[in-house]
């Protein structure tokens, strides 16, 4: 057995102690607040990153590009990943989390713009991200590095998967839907490891959305306004 799972094991043991009374109220229901919809990556701890402990609190769903599309018989629809919370336990708040550096853009900007494949599976996910994040590449300043363009690009994309919940019929009216970059490279302002809102119900202008959301003011910030 590798060394690097039997660790993990060890870890879990020290996880199962501390958690021995956290799951008493949720062991047979949950009723989360909020569903958080992340990109897959290491450097990314989902759960951590919002400080959250506490089970039953965010319903966390994963995966690469922070996607909320999903292909079903070619049509387009809303993951089941993100729709469940929605449907079946009353979570009014959907976070999509995009970060600086993003794998998932970088190769969908390189296989736009480069044409690089990727292996099937990889290719069947970035082909859910190339429709929404092609309009962004021809949108890119001229004068942006490669690093600056993937960064904007991880705004845009955040922009195109709230897009897409706020015009689904499979999303209610009154379900809040937040776009945040979560910055781990030095990017925005602001320490590593901070989240920086980006997108309230589709308002992307950051004076507005602190017009209407004081409380989250001094964390609105924005690389891109497209």
């Amino acid at each position: 057995m590798q060394e690097s799972f039997t660790a993990l094991l060890q870890q879990n043991a020290d996880h199962a102690r501390e958690f021995q009374d956290r799951f008493d109220d949720v062991q047979d229901a949950q009723r989360p607040d909020v569903v958080s919809v992340c990109c897959s990556d290491s450097r990314v701890l989902h759960d951590h990153l919002w400080g959250n402990d506490q089970p039953g609190t965010v319903f966390t769903a994963s995966n690469i590009g922070n996607r909320v599309v999903q292909r079903i018989d070619d049509a387009e629809v809303v993951s089941g990943d993100v729709l469940y919370p929605i449907e079946h336990t009353g979570t009014e708040t959907v976070v999509v989390v995009g970060h600086t550096g993003c794998g998932a853009v970088t190769a969908t900007y390189d296989a736009l713009t480069d044409g690089v494949e990727e292996p099937p599976g990889i290719e069947h996910c970035l082909g859910l991200l190339e429709p929404y994040l092609e309009p962004g590449v021809e949108l890119l300043p001229d004068d942006v590095d490669r690093a600056g363009a993937v960064n904007r690009l991880v705004e845009y994309n955040v922009d195109r998967q709230v897009e897409f919940l706020l015009d689904s019929d499979n999303v209610a009216d009154d379900v809040q839907v937040v776009g945040v970059v979560y910055d781990f490279q030095d990017v925005y302002s602001g320490r590593r490891g901070e989240l920086h809102v980006v997108n309230v119900d589709g308002e992307t202008d950051p004076d507005a959305i602190r017009d209407a959301h004081p409380d989250v003011g001094g964390r609105v910030e924005r690389l891109w306004s497209h």
